[in-house]
């Protein structure tokens, strides 16, 4: 594309986008301009001498469009291990907007990976390391105000990089967690503003904090709250300015609902003052899972009455609280269920390379699956996700930066640097939750300091500040650990990731094509490869079974509850993989975010705040098989009973287990249809679903996805392509794997897509699809034009799709199209509804007192609310005994138990409630708490008996990373008649 010099029509096209995407009788004021960094940058993948001076020969190079990672192509084809690493080299040229004299320049890189040195017109302009965080740099005096720049770029993503200062390394810049796509892979911005300009928030690069927006004085019920706006503003003229601050909220379709005076001021050259204001809102959109309701918030600066500066800033409003075991969203408690995902986020062949869009599209999944929580792993998300996660109504969890363990060097400085950055740039971000502080557990002095920093840089935010583990902290506001149920009377405990278990997505079952028998594989760190090699049914079924677990302990189940939980991982990821293939595939999505059928598992059993809508239902897996094939047949349902039908006929009622999961045993294959229908325990209908048996294939089916402003010509937009196989209805056919041979003509770039075989078929123009479907993408040129797509397959119709990109107008390396700019808030779930979350069903009976056969010293261990201490019996089995009173009489129905080594340990016991025997049996292993039916007795004590000895055998085969398997709560010694409690309750029902 010509670029011409039209910088003063680029200044027009920007303030008329401003004012005309705010749909208002009054005019938004408009000074301060922020255009797209990202067209017009040219790449060398290696290292070269020269390459930071202005008359560097870069013919050569390739023409990329940001972000764009220099080894993009490894995504997904190569190993993370193996992902390439060494430097690379950037460069652009452009020219500042006229009218730029006088003015303030900055520019502002969202991040890299992993270092930078930066050069300007051939100068040294600065130095970037932590391979995280956003950071800028002051170009006022060091750019050509009227003719040609240049800015080179040195990037160095090598994993055993060291800090230039200190020779330190980067803790999180671990070959196991953070896939390492290196070069400039976030986006980059240039801001032009008046001398006297609200600071930006990049801490590191100016040690100044930007604007600071939260509500308080919350009447959620009468959606009213009052909001107040704090801004930090810097004098840079020689002369003092006598400056009024104005704040102008407009609702998300640009109408002006408040405008409010704020502070006035004389700030002194030099200077740095924060200016406030305290506006009270009324007929508020509160902010709240999958209603993503977002507000502008304007705050503008004048001098003599003169408009100087203006900052839009988006946010939300919405009200949290944290007690109790519980979390609360806009007075309601919500039970935690979601996600554990790599915070790269990455796609096929591309890496973090994608457009805003795309992170909508993904991160909206999630809410689609019902997910309500994200939790980034291991280093802070970008901030085009951070924003994504505002608009689909999708609450974070955002760590700083970390790999595994507790540094107590210069490593767990940056971790403090980072976390601070990281809540300066992102407070305003109502989706933002909990600040994580370490991916392990961290010591209370470093929990202090991490506290000490949300107290300084977001003490109005509404944010827990936490860390997985903390299961006794006294500073923590939240905690958990990673695959075990925790409980608490206090603080909320979630855990950080359970369900580690993977599956391709290409294998159904063992009866469809290609016959993957559950679990077959090679062993993984000399242990069984079971769980690492599930089939879609297994994997569906052990989702329901996983959060069970959680969703037993959960709010109005007694004092001690449990706050839920995050499956890892959302999408299959370029990271660590236990499974045959090279990549995780733990997800309910494969990496190009086609569901599994665990997705719909999710779908069902989340549909809720705590307790989940009773209508849900899901129908696992396909119905086209061989004559003679018999297989069990699950249905996922929120329901009481479950029947199935074949061709109308009853097949009977499944057998319930786990809650959510009804089994029917050795169905017989018919053709025709399947259908599952949900009731209540009165016979009601709730719901129903339908497998219907697809034809031959005859077939191949195109779907295109693209942004809702279509597809953009901008070098870095995208067009998912949705591959199907059909029968003559239009069906899809569910066990078809042809291959698909592709033809793309037309101003786009193959970027292709991911199946099972050589190379996971990155980037080649023909790969097979999977269960009858596959996705393939496209990326735009800088061209605008018609593009054609043909997808052919032996013996199959071929499909035809066209898409025309549209075109960005880019000049002299600026532009004014921001790819989030016309993405709104999802609203789908509706605001949070009104009344309680959850039905109370048991009541916990208070303890006043205990004995034990020995060690009695402990025995308050066993039941204080607090998972870390314990109380064991001393190995003889006739002292394997505890007894406690109660507070007052009460009727016993149930006991539950955290035992020691819960995961690999089972206790023969009997449960006596003064002295009758109520329970008799063996604990089963467990990841956390067992419940054991007691026949309903009144009593005044409860006392738990040893019966014999233990038997050890790991019930779940975890196994670590490193190939170590947790000790899964083993705190007592190993003998073979020993009774170990870390928690007990006792309820009655009600």
């Amino acid at each position: 594309m010509q670029r011409k010099h039209l910088l003063t029509t680029l200044c027009a096209m920007m303030c008329l986008a401003l004012q005309t995407s705010a749909q208002t009788t009054t005019r938004l004021p408009v000074a301060r301009a922020k255009y797209n960094f990202n067209p017009d940058w040219k790449l060398y993948p290696g290292d070269t001498t020269g390459a930071e001076k202005p008359d560097f020969n870069d013919a050569g190079w390739k023409n990329v469009t940001l972000p764009h990672a220099f080894n993009e192509d490894d995504a997904f084809k190569k190993d993370i291990h193996d992902l390439t690493a060494g430097i690379s080299w950037y460069r652009k040229k452009f020219q500042v907007p006229q009218g730029s004299a006088g003015k303030k320049l900055f520019l502002e890189f969202e991040g890299i990976r992993q270092a930078g040195e930066f050069f300007l017109n051939g100068k040294p302009l600065g130095l970037h390391e932590n391979g995280i965080m956003a950071f800028g740099f002051d170009i006022t005096n060091k750019v050509n105000p009227t003719g040609d720049n240049e800015i080179a770029v040195r990037v160095d993503n090598r994993w055993d990089y060291r800090e230039k200062s200190t020779n330190s390394t980067f803790q999180w810049n671990n070959a196991n967690f953070y896939a390492n796509y290196g070069g400039i892979n976030k986006n980059v911005n240039l801001y032009v503003t008046d001398r006297l300009y609200q600071t930006l928030p990049l801490y590191s690069s100016f040690k100044t904090t930007g604007t600071y927006i939260y509500p308080h004085n919350f009447d959620v019920a009468a959606r009213k709250a009052v909001v107040t706006t704090e801004t930090q503003v810097k004098n840079e003229y020689e002369a003092p300015k006598n400056v009024e601050l104005e704040v102008i909220v407009a609702d998300r379709d640009g109408k002006i609902i408040k405008t409010a005076a704020g502070a006035k001021a004389t700030i002194a050259p030099g200077q740095i003052q924060i200016l406030k204001a305290d506006i009270p809102l009324t007929n508020l959109n509160f902010w709240s899972w999958g209603y993503g309701y977002l507000y502008d918030v304007y705050t503008v600066l004048k001098v003599d009455g003169a408009v100087v500066d203006v900052v839009k800033t988006q946010t939300g409003f919405r009200k949290t609280e944290f007690g109790n075991g519980m979390v609360k969203l806009n007075d309601r408690v919500i039970q935690m269920h979601g996600y554990a995902q790599r915070s790269t986020n990455e796609w096929p062949a591309l890496g973090t390379d994608v457009p805003a869009w795309i992170s909508d599209y993904s991160n909206g999944m999630m809410v689609e699956s019902n997910g309500n929580l994200v939790r980034w792993m291991h280093v802070t998300p970008s901030k085009q996700d951070v924003e994504s996660c505002d608009r689909v109504g999708l609450i974070q969890a955002m760590p700083a930066g970390d790999a595994e363990g507790d540094p107590k060097d210069r490593r767990w400085e940056h971790r403090l640097e980072v976390m601070r950055d990281a809540m300066v740039y992102n407070r305003n971000n109502p989706s933002i939750v909990f600040y994580e502080s370490g991916n392990k557990g961290i010591t209370e002095e470093h929990m202090k300091d991490m506290k000490a920093i949300r107290d300084e840089f977001d003490p109005h935010g509404g944010r827990a500040s936490g860390s997985r583990e903390m299961l006794d902290s006294k500073v923590a506001e939240y905690g958990g650990e990673m695959l075990y149920i925790n409980k608490s009377a206090k603080m909320p405990f979630w855990a950080m990731e359970y369900s580690r278990d993977e599956a391709l997505r290409k294998y159904w079952d063992e009866y469809s094509p290609p016959f993957h028998k559950n679990g077959d594989g090679p062993k993984y760190k000399q242990e069984s490869g079971f769980n690492y090699n599930r089939n879609q049914d297994s994997h569906a079924v052990e989702n329901a079974v996983r959060w069970y677990d959680y969703w037993r302990e959960r709010p109005g189940t007694g004092k001690r509850v449990s706050s839920g939980g995050v499956n890892i991982v959302f999408s299959d990821s370029n990271t660590h993989f236990r499974g045959t293939e090279n990549y995780r595939r733990s997800g309910e999505v494969d990496a190009l975010r086609i569901p599994k059928d665990g997705f719909y598992t999710h779908k069902v059993v989340w549909d809720g705040w705590v307790d989940p809508n009773k209508n849900g239902i899901h129908l696992v897996g396909h119905w086209n098989y061989k004559s003679g094939i018999k297989k069990d047949v699950y249905v996922i349902s929120t329901g009481d009973k479950v029947q199935l039908l074949l061709n109308g006929k009853s097949l009977g009622y499944g057998t319930q287990s786990n809650q959510f999961v009804f089994t029917f045993k050795n169905i017989a294959w018919q053709p025709g249809q399947l259908k599952a229908i949900s009731f209540d325990k009165t016979g009601k209908k709730l719901n129903e679903e339908t497998l219907t048996t697809a034809g031959d294939p005859v077939a191949v089916r195109l779907t295109p996805h693209t942004s809702p402003t279509g597809l953009m010509a901008d070098g870095a937009d995208l067009a998912l392509v949705d591959v199907e196989v059909v029968d003559a209805k239009g069906q899809r056919c569910p066990t078809a794997l042809n291959m698909i041979n592709f033809t793309l003509n037309g101003p786009a770039e193959w970027r292709g897509g991911l199946a099972q075989g050589p190379g996971n078929y990155i980037l080649v123009k023909s790969l097979p699809v999977e269960c009858g479907v596959n996705r393939v993408i496209l990326r735009s040129l800088p061209q605008a034009g018609a593009i054609t797509l043909q997808a052919s397959a032996d013996g199959l119709k071929s499909a035809n799709i066209s898409l025309t990109s549209k075109p960005v107008q880019v000049n002299n390396g600026l532009t004014p199209y921001f790819s989030a700019s016309a993405l709104k808030g999802s609203l789908k779930r509706g605001p949070t509804p009104q009344g309680p979350s959850f039905t109370l069903s048991r009541k916990a009976i208070d303890i006043a007192s205990v004995t034990a056969g020995s060690n009695n010293e402990k025995a308050n261990g066993s039941y204080d609310d607090n998972e870390i201490t314990s109380w064991a019996s001393d190995g003889q089995l006739q002292n394997g005994w505890i007894k406690y009173t109660f507070a007052k009489p009460e009727r016993v129905d149930e006991v539950t138990l955290k035992l020691d080594n819960w995961r690999n340990r089972r206790y023969p016991i009997r449960i006596k409630v003064d002295g009758k025997v109520v329970y008799s049996g063996e604990t089963t292993q467990s990841l956390g708490y067992v419940t054991l039916p007691v026949k309903s007795t009144q009593g005044s004590t409860l006392t738990v008996e040893l019966a014999g000895a233990n038997t050890d055998k790991d019930g779940f085969g975890l196994v670590e990373v490193t190939g170590k398997k947790d000790a899964a709560g083993a705190v007592i010694p190993d003998k073979k008649a020993i009774l170990g409690i870390n928690e007990i309750e006792i309820y009655h029902k009600l």
